[in-house]
């Protein structure tokens, strides 16, 4: 058996390109090792201008998400050993700016996040004497599978949606509008309604469902956006039975 892989990664240094180009690193074939660690070997051992992102190593913080071998993938969970015998190519997250390297711009989805208020919203905040504001499991559960997004953004370079309408406000941004929809405490539904009812809304999506196929928390994007189609079509048949009775 090879005791290498090749490793073929997307280099880009716009001080130095003017278009990514390819370069091919071969690095240690372990059982246990994934690719963000042939990465590291990589920046440790072989070439410390690499840039890529990472933290946690552990699939929580959602920063080490690229494209291995086509597929948007935490590289902190992809193994060698499932790639293997190579060669692993691993890119940039499509659909978004190149910064440098494997490294992306990530402003225009916080741009997006920020639109929906993932936020719980209140009419009126209640006097801090009058206690907690109180949640019963039953409750957690309606919402608490759309609440485990990592804001890696595997969803959007999935989404064959935001490839082709950049304006589309995309799977996690919705997901995360949904679960504060459904929280018991939150009355910010409307608000949110009105803005992701509008033009790059829910109704650009038209459910290829590869953001939930992708997704490493199983969150089921694509099930939220559904979920909140459903609502604002109720929403908009009861505007027009009851006028004056939906707001």
């Amino acid at each position: 058996m090879p005791s290498t892989v090749a490793l073929s990664v997307t280099r880009y240094r716009p001080e130095e390109e003017s278009e990514p180009t390819r370069q091919t690193y071969e690095v240690p074939y372990r059982k246990d090792w994934v690719v963000l660690d042939a990465l590291n070997y990589v920046k440790d051992k072989l070439d410390g201008s690499l840039s890529f992102r990472w933290s946690c190593r552990m699939g929580v913080c959602g920063s080490c998400g690229m494209m291995v071998n086509g597929e948007p993938k935490l590289t902190c969970a992809a193994f060698l050993s499932d790639y293997f015998p190579g060669p692993i190519r691993v890119d940039p997250l499509q659909y978004f700016p190149i910064v440098r390297d494997l490294v992306v711009d990530i402003t225009d989805f916080i741009k997006r996040l920020k639109r929906v208020k993932p936020w719980i919203i209140w009419k009126e905040e209640k006097p801090l004497a009058e206690g907690e504001y109180r949640q019963t499991p039953d409750q957690l559960d309606i919402y608490k599978q759309f609440s485990m997004c990592i804001n890696c953004m595997l969803c959007y370079a999935a989404c064959p949606v935001y490839g082709l309408e950049p304006g589309f406000a995309g799977p996690a941004a919705i997901a995360l509008a949904q679960r504060y929809n459904l929280d018991s405490r939150d009355t910010g539904a409307l608000e949110r309604l009105d803005i992701l009812s509008e033009k790059n809304g829910i109704w650009d999506c038209t459910f290829v469902g590869e953001c939930t196929k992708v997704c490493p928390e199983n969150v089921d994007p694509a099930g939220a956006i559904q979920q909140y189609k459903l609502t604002s079509a109720a929403h908009w048949f009861k505007s027009f039975l009851l006028p004056w009775g939906t707001k």
